[in-house]
């Protein structure tokens, strides 16, 4: 019977950076810091210009020939690129579909709370589905959970439209909405009725004789 593997207690070996002393080869063409070519030099005269500017030497190109090398505030160009990922991240966003379940006899309180929930899901960006759950016999009173979906859509139309309208499925009927791409447009004022012929405007005030 084969020995079993003895499990690896050793932390992940780390991918250091290739910077500085870590650029092991002779000859580098290198960029200055401020983008000019400072042309192909030796290893060791890069290492001295980077120290002497303060600023470390980084290797931004292995596969060149010769690797090319930058002169640059390491830390700074790190934090940068980090903060690049991040905001990279944050608009890469995945659009998710979040449910929010309620009965067709929803009281308000609870009815309040889930127009909160799909609110705050539609703001993230994510998909909405909306779900009227029957038991028993209320599945006779489908029309009453199309009422409540179709009032739910109302009350959130500033933030979503709906992708698909209310469906029953098996024992459940449900509604999808979708993020809103533009503001909803509010209703036209109406315009003031027309005064009749011999009548003043409604909107022109009249004077009293003084």
């Amino acid at each position: 019977m084969p020995p079993r593997p003895r499990f690896d207690r050793r932390a992940p070996v780390r991918e250091l950076p290739n910077i500085n002393d870590r650029i092991n080869y002779p000859q580098l063409r290198v960029v200055d810091a401020d983008g000019s070519q400072l042309g192909v030099i030796t290893r060791e005269a890069a290492l001295e210009v980077a120290r002497d500017r303060e600023l470390d030497l980084v290797l931004v190109s292995e596969k060149a020939d010769p690797p090319v090398c930058r002169i640059m505030d390491y830390g700074k160009y790190k934090f940068e690129q980090e903060k690049k990922a991040k905001e990279a991240k944050k608009k890469s966003h995945q659009t998710e579909v979040k449910e929010v379940k309620m009965r067709y006899k929803i009281d308000q309180h609870d009815y309040d709370v889930r127009i909160g929930q799909a609110s705050r899901f539609l703001k993230a960006g994510d998909k909405v589905k909306c779900t009227v759950i029957f038991r028993g016999r209320e599945i006779q009173h489908t029309a009453l959970a199309e009422v409540l979906l179709m009032r739910m859509a109302k009350d959130l139309e500033a933030a979503a439209e709906i992708q698909q309208p209310p469906k029953r499925e098996g024992r459940n009927m449900i509604m999808f909405l979708s993020p809103r791409k533009t503001t909803a447009v509010k209703t036209a004022a109406k315009p003031a009725p027309k005064a009749k012929a011999g009548e003043a405007p409604a909107a022109a005030a009249s004077k009293s004789p003084g």
